[in-house]
């Protein structure tokens, strides 16, 4: 059977766990919609939002501008849509369609080429493969930039950071150039554990941030973009454009609230619980970063694809407990898979998950 077909069998199969080593737990549309409508309840929402205004909407984004300390945030169906729209006001007020991001950007890897096409934006890369952004580097690019997008945490790279130090002095880099700073921030509950500094002095080192509220916090899907009143007015008008501006997205913004509610007080739990495994991991299975940054993280090891996933499949099976499936890595005969840790996982002990997860590419391990 081929490789893609077994890690399609092994994600089917882990979706279905009530536990699990990486991502969420597999909640049917039954299960989801009976909690959202008992949250309704506990969080006394009764009425819809409009075209993304008033309702459990306008709460999560005053939610959102309270707990960043921001002027302002605007709820956006998708963080590709809030991000590009990001870019193109710094770009705008610029007068300087070009930008600086890692090469291993989202907007880059995953975005069919819609900055450039939709908004005419040029790319230099502010670095190369797995770095951590520094001042160093926004200082390296030659000529004016129309803004600077920093990722936290570099997700391709295995969710990379860089150290608080080196974000404040990145910061003071782009102001001294006069240039915008925008954070892709999708994973920034995850990533405030590592800073060790609130989610507030975090915004108040960029001129815009983005958030998601479908991934550490398990929200249904939606981001927020955040900034000064003017910026996110200008926001609403692209959104608008883009065809963002959704007649109801109630769903949305009440999954979201309950994952602020429930899901991010857990989160540096699972930061903790990620580094003990990666702690047990033997020395054939190479994490990076070395120490995860986040709860999110990748491994790589020798082998084929194939015989790891069917090892994969049969233990997911065997145990009912949720895994990651192997892919084959840019380097010959090595293999790559990708964990984020959630609360699923926290009922688990990480020595003993690392000890299973670890024998789908050596089988003399025990299991």
């Amino acid at each position: 059977m081929a490789a893609d077909d077994l890690a399609k069998r092994v994600s089917a199969a882990s979706r279905h766990c009530s536990v699990a080593i990486s991502r969420h737990a597999y909640r049917s549309p039954r299960q989801v919609f009976a909690d959202l409508a008992q949250a309704c309840d506990e969080l006394g929402i009764d009425e819809w939002d409009s075209y993304g205004d008033s309702g459990p909407v306008a709460r999560l984004e005053a939610e959102v501008t309270a707990l960043f300390r921001v002027e302002a945030a605007a709820f956006f169906p998708s963080g590709i849509m809030a991000q590009q729209v990001a870019l193109r006001i710094h770009t705008d007020r610029a007068g300087n369609r070009r930008v600086a991001m890692p090469d291993l950007s989202h907007l880059l890897v995953h975005e069919e080429d819609g900055p450039r096409i939709l908004h005419d934006l040029e790319v230099s890369f502010l670095t190369r493969g797995y770095q951590a952004p520094t001042a160093q580097h926004v200082e390296a690019i030659p000529g004016r930039l129309g803004a600077v997008l920093v990722e936290l945490p570099l997700r391709e790279a295995g969710c990379l950071l860089p150290s608080w130090d080196e974000l404040v002095e990145l910061s003071a880099a782009c102001r001294a150039r006069g240039q915008a700073l925008h954070f892709d921030a999708a994973r920034i509950w995850e990533s405030q554990p590592w800073f060790g500094h609130s989610l507030s002095e975090i915004a108040a080192l960029a001129d815009s941030l983005y958030v998601s509220f479908y991934k550490g916090l398990a929200g249904l899907a939606g981001a927020a973009l955040l900034g000064p009143a003017d910026f996110i007015a200008e926001a609403r008008l692209w959104r608008r454009r883009q065809g963002g501006t959704i007649y109801r997205t109630t769903a949305e913004a009440v999954a979201a609230l309950v994952g602020l509610r429930d899901r991010l007080p857990k989160i540096t739990d699972t930061v903790t619980w990620a580094r003990a495994f990666a702690a047990e991991l033997p020395a054939s299975v190479t994490v990076q970063p070395e120490v995860p940054h986040t709860n999110q993280f990748l491994v790589y090891a020798a082998g084929p694809a194939d015989a790891a996933n069917q090892r994969v499949l049969s233990l997911v099976e065997q145990h009912q407990i949720g895994m990651p499936a192997w892919e084959p890595a840019q380097e010959p005969g090595r293999l790559r898979a990708e964990l984020a840790v959630s609360t699923a996982a926290l009922e688990l002990d990480p020595a003993k998950m690392a000890a299973l997860f670890s024998s789908t590419v050596d089988p003399a391990l025990p299991r």
